[in-house]
């Protein structure tokens, strides 16, 4: 049974055919239209029929960034798309003779680490995506978690400092501020301003005009001490949310995925240090497992179509 999975992103919009062992046999992808809504939805429907063409396909999930209601049909709210109380699947049902899923992409691509990748082992896992912003996935008892109203697992808004950095969300302290890509970039020039081992940072800073992401991610891999000081800073707030999972949820097991989570051990190292100085009650039940996903920028799309066959009952 194949299904398609698309996963709308900020600058493009990718999608495949996959089938139920969670392998690619097609792909596409286009660039994000920026306007209406009705823009986004023609590119999603050429697609989907495009990818269509010669096979049998059974179901299309669409994964995008934003609240999705329970019913996996509307976007509630979408940051990077102009899209308010979207009925989205209801617009693409209209001119698809198949049935269509909406799901959010932390949520998709946490659901592929789930069945295909690293978490395919295990029943409860949370996932968190540590790229631009912080993302979140939470699989319990083999079943994605969303919540009464479809929006739940949003890790990154969760908390970690009252009263703290301001986020777009409207509150302030979340994980988001102090675990997430633009995090690290701020603890970097931080650094950087300090002189010290921040030297390194500077200088590249001064070379470059500004830290950029890639900048900051070769400094790290070349051991550089002041960026891998950022990352252990970094670490350590994911570290501490993480615990406060743990006690809430009990996952055998923490994914990281997104751009940060290339460091790989880097990044696992001070995540799991913080995690065990917070951790309730240490000691007196199992310990999760921490590790890095596997399926990388194809998840999205996986996710997305592995989950219009399950909306579908074809699994």
């Amino acid at each position: 049974m194949h299904a398609i999975g698309i996963d709308i992103g900020g600058t493009k919009i990718a999608g495949a055919v996959v089938d139920e062992l969670g392998t690619i046999l097609a792909e596409d992808r286009q660039p994000t239209p920026a306007g209406e809504p009705r823009e986004i939805e023609n590119v999603v429907v050429e697609m989907i029929e495009r990818l269509s063409r010669g096979r049998e396909v059974t179901a299309a999930g669409v994964a995008a960034a934003g609240f999705i209601d329970a019913s996996q049909s509307t976007v509630y709210y979408a940051p990077n798309i102009n899209w308010r109380n979207e009925p989205f699947r209801e617009k693409l049902e209209a001119r698809l003779d198949i049935p269509v899923v909406i799901e959010n992409d932390a949520n998709a691509a946490g659901w592929a680490e789930f069945r295909y990748g690293a978490g395919r082992l295990v029943s409860d896992m949370v996932m968190l995506t540590i790229g631009t912003g912080v993302g979140g996935a939470i699989v319990s008892e083999d079943r994605l978690f969303r919540g009464g109203f479809g929006a739940g697992a949003e890790i990154g808004h969760m908390r970690v400092v009252p009263g703290g950095l301001p986020c777009g969300c409207g509150a302030h302290g979340c994980i988001e501020q102090y675990g997430s890509g633009r995090a690290l970039q701020r603890m970097a020039n931080v650094l950087a301003d300090a002189g010290g081992i921040g030297q390194p940072l500077a200088e590249v800073r001064a070379r470059n005009g500004a830290l950029s992401g890639t900048d900051i991610s070769e400094l790290i891999m070349a051991g550089d001490p002041g960026a891998l000081a950022a990352l252990r800073e970094l670490g350590g707030w994911l570290g501490q949310a993480c615990a406060s999972l743990g006690a809430v949820l009990d996952p055998q097991l923490f994914v990281f995925g997104g751009g940060v989570a290339q460091a790989g051990e880097l990044l696992l190292e001070p995540i799991r240090l913080a995690y065990f100085d917070n951790l309730p009650a240490r000691g007196y039940h199992p310990e999760p497992e921490f590790l890095i996903a596997e399926l990388v920028n194809d998840a999205g799309v996986v996710g997305a179509a592995d989950l219009a066959r399950v909306h579908a009952g074809q699994l």
